[in-house]
């Protein structure tokens, strides 16, 4: 049996940098056919760098992007559930299908780490309470259970949970693509995969590590076997850094991955983006890595 083509993509994180740079990015990948799909990621502030450099709200920058582009497949990877109630989050997620023409991924998270002091610093900065993981894991079961709700179901409904409550909730208009976007969960902790064995379409796991991620593909095949899910019902999604100086140390890392069961890869670029970077992607990573 032949298998599936393996579906490349690029990230750029929005932060230290400006709007018109990563419109003119993403509308040129748009233009590449070997690009498949294209991400920003969910924080409030930088993650590398100056703290107090700038940051655009992701969810808000992929609708704009969605505007500028026609052909990419687009998402957040991933957003944090922490940042938004489930059912703003639903809604907003089905705005941005709509003015893409049905083409967002949904990804999502339980949120930043605990220990890492930049995570922590960017909550306590903008007011928002910092849970324990698995206050946030749990939460992030709910949140995904509310949103295919609101996306699908064609009467009101209530929900009660443990973290999130509901009464007479109802999503109008519903995404354009049905029944729902592909739902993206990214992570590696085993809870975390619990929630990707019940509730995801694709799983992301940050990349650098082969034999770990390999490892964790295995335990979420378990945890699918376990509640009686198909495993290869969830594609395998890797981020791969991208190094500009040495791209045979990239290519490398993606067939590395791809061989692994990999067929999903977003490849990571760092700032600043040099002209015509979404060339060089697919005539110096994607092309010669073959798909």
């Amino acid at each position: 049996m032949n298998q599936p083509r393996t579906q490349f993509g690029i990230m750029t994180a929005p932060h230290q940098v400006d709007y018109q740079d990563l419109r003119r990015v993403w509308r040129e990948a748009d233009a590449i056919p070997e690009i498949d799909h294209a991400w920003l990621f969910d924080h409030l502030m930088p993650i590398e760098g100056d703290v107090t450099g700038p940051v655009l709200e992701g969810w808000t920058l992929l609708s704009a992007l969605a505007a500028q582009t026609e052909r990419l497949r687009l998402g957040l990877l991933v957003t944090s559930n922490r940042f938004r109630p489930p059912a703003m989050l639903a809604k907003i997620a089905t705005t941005v299908d709509v003015v893409s023409g049905g083409r967002l991924e949904f990804g999502i998270g339980a949120g930043s780490r605990p220990g890492h002091p930049v995570a922590r610093h960017e909550y306590e900065s903008n007011g928002i309470p910092y849970h324990d993981a698995d206050h946030a894991v749990a939460s992030l079961a709910e949140a995904c259970t509310v949103i295919r709700r609101l996306w699908t179901e064609e009467t009101p409904f209530d929900f009660h949970g443990t973290h999130h409550h509901l009464t007479a909730a109802f999503g109008n208009p519903k995404p354009i693509q049905r029944p729902h976007p592909p739902i993206v969960i990214g992570g590696r902790a085993k809870a975390t995969l619990r929630v990707v064995a019940e509730h995801a379409d694709v799983w992301n796991i940050p990349g650098g590590d082969i034999d770990d991620a390999v490892s964790r593909s295995a335990l979420l095949d378990r945890y699918c076997t376990e509640i009686g899910r198909d495993p290869q019902a969830i594609t395998r999604s890797i981020a791969l850094p991208v190094s500009y100086a040495e791209p045979a140390a990239t290519r490398s890392a993606i067939v590395e991955a791809v061989d692994a069961g990999f067929r999903h890869v977003v490849l990571i670029l760092p700032t600043p983006y040099p002209q015509r970077v979404a060339s060089w992607v697919a005539d110096e990573l994607i092309n010669p890595a073959g798909s």
